[in-house]
């Protein structure tokens, strides 16, 4: 028979504190299941009826409002403390939950205890681990209190999917979308709201690019609403700037097809010292999808068309979307060798700032082998500029109507989405006023309130108007006299708009887009070109192979024959400037200086001038010096004398000297 309970505590352990471990799971239970943290308190009368007077009991209460599941809870950390010093005689708790809800933790608990002498109390009754009894009975107590947790959990999920798979089950909506009183998703009643989110669906189908619809947000000066989701405001829609982050959320967000969705994005574990990343999966991997469950802004085919240009438009995966940079092809060029697409690469030529080369990286580019190939560009845009001339010279009249009126449908949309900003703040205006005079004026305390209320929403209300009137005018401004010229030019000049150089590069992209659907590029003998076109038609050119930069740059036979001719009597300065004045220039088309004569001679092996009067005999001034036995400031006198012939040998000041009879003669009467 075993003993009885108070037989297993020990003087030894009435020597030691006795620690009372309170938790709760959420601070929600901390204040709605105020019994039974209650209940956990209580223990302490345990500990003093078994024998620990009030001072030796120690209360660990950080950590209400923590899971046990969870490993980082400071209040766990001190009891583990305390226990492995050896400082306590028992751990008391409510439960083995209480403690934790992970074999790992309980088990280490467990055999700290049994090493330290520790006993464990709950509400059934005291236990010591070193037993083996006990030991058993308490590992199996935190066995069966991880199984419930799973179990629990296993619930919930299973009834939140069950509820979710019917499309019934309720979660945030996006923006647009609201919860009527019979709980169907309807589109949001506020028509700033409506027209805002249809508006930005509209622009992103136009121009293509998540950037690019935040930056015509910003040039219009157009809000987009959000939904304060906490703090005092909670529930409220405000309308503030488009950002890239939230632009790119929305195209993402299947909801706006009016589709049922549950289970879109998952949690990417990163380290236990990092936040899960979220990452959108797969559609097939959704877990549930019911199409035209409620109404929406577009259709489910304009969403993976949505989808598919954000894919497109990302670096990493070969943007083909028309971009910044003077590439005309850029994205629609395709490798003639391998069938792979083919990437832009710039530089500096010919004195431009940026040339564009096509250059394929080939199949095997992950192993360091060898591109296919790379090809100029210069010359093939050049082609495909011309070809886009004359393909489009029919259609100019069509297309600049359809502009037009493209025109004046955005400046009507942007204008009634602005007026609406402005009638909103005169009902708030006139809300305001309202309020303040129905407030008794005796009550000065609120009655200052609401006037300063209300002088804020006037003022909120005529910036508004002012913000209206003044895009207003700069929109009218703008179709009647930029873009109603711009549009007659179009139709009366088209190449001149083409060859514009105000005209952005992306706009120009666009416009082969209209026209070509891919261009393969073949680099052999020659270039060889193949252009498809829009509806299937297709046509082949061919380029020579532009010649290498060094060829380029050779200077002229006539040149080479000129320097050489003329270095026989001058220096390099002189020979520079009888070429200029002559009308030749480099290879690379600038003027000659000195050092640009040097250069092309020690290139091409020419004979210094000084290489020339040495072969003719000239001697140095040491020579002559050596020769005649003399200073050097006497040679300096015979040549100002004109006794000794001097020829200048370089533009530093340097001579070569002509010994003849004559001066002879006189150097010896010298």
């Amino acid at each position: 028979m075993t003993d009885p309970v108070p037989l297993k505590v020990t003087a030894l352990h009435l020597e030691r504190l006795a620690c009372l471990y309170v938790r709760q799971s959420t601070l929600r239970q901390v204040f709605e299941n105020s019994e039974s943290t209650k209940r956990q308190y209580g223990l302490k009368a345990k500990a003093l009826a078994l024998g620990w007077s009030e001072e030796q009991i120690c209360i660990i209460d950080r950590d209400l409002g923590q899971s046990a599941a969870s490993g980082d809870r400071e209040g766990f950390k001190q009891l583990v403390g305390y226990v492995g010093l050896g400082q306590v005689g028992i751990v008391m708790g409510l439960e083995v939950s209480r403690l934790a809800r992970n074999s790992s933790d309980w088990q280490r608990l467990l055999e700290i205890c049994a090493l330290t002498r520790t006993l464990i109390l709950d509400e059934d009754g005291v236990y010591d681990p070193a037993t083996f009894n006990d030991r058993l009975l308490l590992g199996l107590k935190g066995t069966i209190s991880e199984a419930e947790l799973h179990v629990i959990r296993a619930r919930l999920q299973g009834g939140i999917n069950a509820k979710a798979r019917r499309g019934e089950l309720k979660y945030r909506l996006p923006i647009g979308f609201v919860h009527d009183t019979l709980d169907r998703i309807v589109l949001d009643p506020d028509q700033r709201v409506q027209t805002s989110v249809q508006l930005f669906f509209d622009t992103f189908q136009r121009l293509g690019g998540a950037g690019a619809t935040v930056r015509e947000f910003h040039r219009k000066a157009l809000t987009f609403p959000r939904r304060v989701f906490s703090g005092p405001h909670k529930g409220e829609v405000t309308f503030g700037k488009l950002t890239l982050s939230r632009a790119t959320q929305v195209l993402r967000n299947p909801r706006y097809t009016g589709a049922y969705v549950y289970g879109v994005r998952e949690q990417v574990f990163r380290g236990l010292d990092q936040r899960p990343a979220v990452k959108y999966r797969r559609q097939d991997q959704w877990q549930v999808l019911i199409k035209d469950a409620h109404a929406g802004y577009i259709s489910w085919a304009q969403y993976e068309t949505n989808c598919q240009r954000l894919a497109d438009n990302c670096l990493h995966n070969g943007a083909t979307v028309p971009r910044e940079g003077p590439a005309l092809l850029q994205g629609i060029v395709v490798c003639g060798c391998c069938g792979g697409s083919m990437s832009v690469r710039y530089h500096s030529r010919r004195g431009k700032s940026r040339s564009a080369d096509y250059c394929c990286q080939g199949p095997h580019a992950n192993f360091g082998l060898v591109h296919c190939q790379s090809i100029p560009g210069d010359a093939i845009e050049a082609l495909i500029g011309e070809l886009l001339l004359a393909k489009m010279q029919p259609a100019v009249l069509e297309v600049a109507l359809a502009v037009q009126q493209e025109l004046q449908a955005r400046l009507d949309e942007a204008d009634r989405i602005r007026y609406q900003h402005v009638e909103q703040a005169r009902y708030e205006m006139d809300a305001a006023r309202q309020r303040y005079l129905a407030i008794d004026p005796h009550n000065r305390l609120v009655a200052e309130e609401l006037e300063a209320h209300w002088n804020d929403m006037i003022a909120a209300y005529r910036s508004a108007q002012a913000t209206y009137e003044q895009q207003r005018a700069v929109d009218q401004l703008l179709l009647s006299d930029q873009q109603q010229q711009s549009i007659r030019e179009l139709c009366n000049d088209f190449p001149a708009v083409w060859n514009n150089p105000a005209t952005p590069d992306r706009e120009r992209k666009r416009m082969v887009r209209l026209l070509i659907e891919d261009v393969t590029l073949t680099k052999g003998d020659d270039i060889k070109i193949q252009i498809r076109f829009k509806g299937g038609a297709a046509e082949t050119h061919h380029l020579a192979l532009p010649q290498s930069a060094w060829v380029e740059r050779k200077h002229s036979p006539e040149v080479i024959q000129a320097i050489d001719d003329l270095l026989d009597d001058h220096t390099d300065s002189e020979v520079a400037s009888i070429l200029n004045e002559r009308g030749m220039h480099s290879g690379t088309g600038l003027p000659f200086d000195a050092r640009r004569v040097a250069v092309t001679r020690r290139h091409y092996r020419i004979p210094s001038r000084r290489t020339r009067l040495r072969k003719k005999g000239l001697l140095t001034i040491a020579e002559i010096c050596e020769k005649f036995n003399v200073k050097r400031w006497t040679v300096y006198e015979w040549r100002k004398k004109g006794k000794l012939k001097a020829n200048r040998i370089d533009d530093v000041g340097r001579y070569l000297y002509d010994i003849s009879t004559t001066i002879t003669t006189s150097t010896r009467e010298v």
